[in-house]
């Protein structure tokens, strides 16, 4: 249930943004917060079938609704009453949690924030993978790992919470909801979604290079593709560089698709051993991308060639008129005095080659 890089985590990061293998996805992330700041709900929990939005509710409106027109078209009224329902309950829940927290950390004032991340996938392998963790303050606290059955505290704060859900036999009921309720929704939220979830647009990929500081910083963007999950990497001579490089993360984009980038540091003198390698479900082999270094801009110096050679012509044609008008009348060899009076342009620049 939730996107890459909403969170901003490490095990919630690790968990929503290796999606290289990913079929398909349901998550969900809800955020509560003690100061959201003037005008702004201090609740708020998205849902997410592919990295697509499909439902919304805030503690303003405090209605669950629909964000997509598929979702819209196959459910009813009674499920988004059940959906708010279940919603306003998690409301409260995460109204108390934040008093907790807060007690736990001895904090008496500021602005703090509680998130939680559950949802499944389903994998390329027809394998399933669930997630359960939460963050308070921007750092993990609490996960669930569904495959051994256990409850990692993340911080000593956490170690109540894990000890609590531990004796209460909660991990059970994860496991049921992230191996069968969670799935079983996924796959119908899928069959709902179908023509606009099984689209496939193909990025579309910038390479560029910037030398700072005796440092070649090269840089692969892979912008507007759909689904959500790629895999960019750098290539020297061939061989992956996957330690050396650097990833933006997978964002999306305001019209439902998403754009990444990947960076890595070399040589000046190196940039074309390096290759950007895009593999995507819209492509139908890995895309090789190169850097071009920028060529010399040869306009400017031929343009000004140019207008020298036309210059040097009219000097040379309105002296040697000049010359013959006086040759004329002096004799052969005659020489132009400067024109100290502040003759023609023509006279002046006539005379100053012959100074």
């Amino acid at each position: 249930m939730g996107s890459c890089g909403a969170l901003g985590l490490g095990l919630l990061l690790a968990a929503v943004c290796g999606a290289a293998a990913e079929l398909h996805t349901l998550r969900y992330i809800r955020t509560a917060m003690t100061d959201p700041g003037p005008g702004l709900p201090w609740f708020v929990d998205v849902g997410y079938v592919d990295g697509e939005l499909f439902m919304h509710y805030n503690s303003t409106a405090r209605r669950a609704v629909p964000r997509t027109e598929w979702i819209a078209a196959n459910t009813d009224q009674q499920y988004w009453d059940r959906e708010t329902q279940i919603v306003q309950g998690s409301e409260q829940i995460n109204r108390e949690n934040l008093d907790i927290l807060r007690r736990r950390y001895n904090q008496t004032g500021g602005s703090h924030t509680v998130q939680w991340m559950s949802g499944c996938d389903i994998l390329e392998d027809g394998t399933i993978r669930g997630y359960h963790q939460a963050a308070y303050d921007g750092r993990d606290f609490v996960a669930f790992d569904k495959g051994t059955m256990t409850l990692t505290a993340a911080v000593p704060e956490a170690v109540p919470t894990k000890r609590k859900w531990e004796e209460g036999g909660y991990a059970e009921g994860l496991k049921q909801y992230l191996e069968e309720t969670c799935v079983e929704w996924l796959r119908r939220y899928v069959e709902y979604g179908k023509a606009e979830l099984g689209r496939r647009e193909r990025p579309e990929v910038r390479v560029w290079g910037k030398e700072a500081d005796g440092i070649l910083t090269l840089s692969c963007r892979a912008h507007g593709f759909y689904p959500r999950p790629i895999v960019v990497s750098w290539l020297k001579d061939g061989a992956v560089r996957g330690q050396d490089a650097q990833s933006g993360g997978i964002v999306p984009n305001g019209d439902g698709t998403y754009h990444t980038w990947v960076t890595i540091d070399a040589q000046p003198g190196d940039g074309d051993k390096y290759q950007c390698r895009v593999e995507h479900a819209s492509l139908p082999q890995p895309g090789l991308y190169s850097w071009e270094p920028p060529q010399p801009n040869l306009v400017p110096i031929v343009a000004g060639v140019a207008v020298a050679i036309v210059a040097i012509a009219i000097v040379v044609g309105v002296g040697f008129i000049i010359y013959r008008r006086h040759a004329g009348k002096k004799g052969k060899g005659y020489n132009i005095a400067p024109d100290r009076e502040g003759g023609s342009s023509s006279s002046s620049t006539g005379s100053n080659p012959s100074i």
